[in-house]
């Protein structure tokens, strides 16, 4: 298995590690409901370095990149990042991912671990070359992530930059612990948060000296899941595959149609969705998973694509990608374990962030 250049810190620290997708990660350190309520209440701090990160360099890499994109990166400015999804020929998602726009010719792509060698040959093979060089930088980084309402006072106090002139989805490049730290306002949780992308020598001297604030707790892939889908985060491999289109996830907003061609443009036209993905909530008991069916008047009618119990909320929550448009609070059925439960359509997301 592979291991970041944390795995000493998660030891130290005692998180339970276990194969993530071939990596040594921590699932939890205390429980998962003690971090995933320190990150909805104070702040936790999170190894994400297993995912990948590409960077597209070059004159006319913008427009290169922008056709393989569903949003549209000409309408961002240097310094902000851009949510998108990228599409194979007949519209199914390839990946999702976060464009770091470092300049109009230099950008810095952040993509799932399981899809990075996947997604570094589709880039590569599509746009590398005539000036334009693309290459996969995915062991020179670590990626921590501070999330939750403290974080913002966390980290300040550790660099020298304005962390309040970072806009959400912005980042400015900042010294923490006298390294250089690519500081971006962006996560995976529901939460005001930062994501820090530095070198490998110098994660565990961040990521200890974040901690010894105090009121910093570690934080587990648990953790990180159930945050994400209170939040209606689409996880790839459940939300989102290449055979589900952005448009039946529900994430038609950062599908450009009226930008320059895409690939996989012509597909989304030619296929309207007849999948939706809905949130459903539990009235009975129960936790829901993965594969559970959704059934209505006795018929099946879709499955959960990612499910739990929300620590929050207290009660089971799931997306379900559904063969049918269904009205906010219509009542369905969830079979979990060979029993029907009693569940309803609820709207997305199932949880937002306090308002600071």
């Amino acid at each position: 298995m592979k291991r970041t250049s944390l795995y000493e810190t998660h030891l130290k620290f005692g998180g339970r590690l276990i194969d993530f997708g071939g990596w040594e990660l921590p699932v939890q350190y205390t429980s998962i409901i003690a971090e995933h309520t320190a990150v909805r209440e104070a702040a936790g701090l999170f190894d994400a370095s297993h995912m990948g990160e590409i960077r597209v360099k070059g004159k006319g890499a913008k427009a290169a990149l922008n056709r393989l994109l569903t949003n549209d990166l000409s309408a961002y400015p240097q310094n902000k990042a851009m949510y998108s999804l990228m599409l194979n020929a007949n519209g199914g998602t390839i990946d999702d991912l976060i464009v770091y726009i470092i300049s109009d010719e230099e950008f810095f792509c952040v993509v799932n671990a399981g899809n990075t060698e996947k997604d570094f040959k589709w880039i590569y093979n599509n746009i590398h070359g005539n000036g334009i060089a693309v290459t996969n930088e995915s062991c020179d980084y670590s990626l921590i992530a501070l999330q939750g309402p403290l974080s913002f006072e966390i980290l300040q106090k550790l660099t020298e930059i304005d962390l309040s002139e970072i806009p959400f989805f912005g980042f400015k490049f900042g010294n923490i612990c006298d390294t250089r730290v690519l500081i971006s306002k962006t996560g995976y949780t529901g939460e005001n948060g930062f994501e820090l992308y530095l070198e490998n020598s110098k994660a565990a001297i961040v990521w200890e000296a974040i901690m010894s604030d105090g009121r910093t707790v570690c934080a587990g892939l648990g953790a990180r899941d159930t945050l994400r889908l209170e939040a209606a985060l689409p996880l790839y491999g459940h939300e989102l595959t290449e055979t589900v289109t952005p448009l039946e996830a529900g994430l038609s907003r950062f599908v450009k149609f009226d930008k320059d061609d895409f690939i996989g443009k012509a597909a989304l036209l030619k296929s309207p969705p007849n999948r939706f993905l809905e949130g459903i909530e539990l009235i009975d008991k129960g936790v829901p998973r993965e594969g559970c069916k959704i059934i209505q008047n006795g018929k099946e009618i879709g499955t959960v694509t990612s499910g739990t119990h929300s620590p929050t909320l207290k009660k089971g929550i799931a997306m379900a990608l559904l063969n049918e448009k269904l009205s906010i609070d219509t009542e369905v059925n969830i079979e979990i374990r060979d029993k029907e439960m009693k569940a309803k359509v609820v709207k997305l997301p199932f949880y937002r962030k306090k308002k600071s």
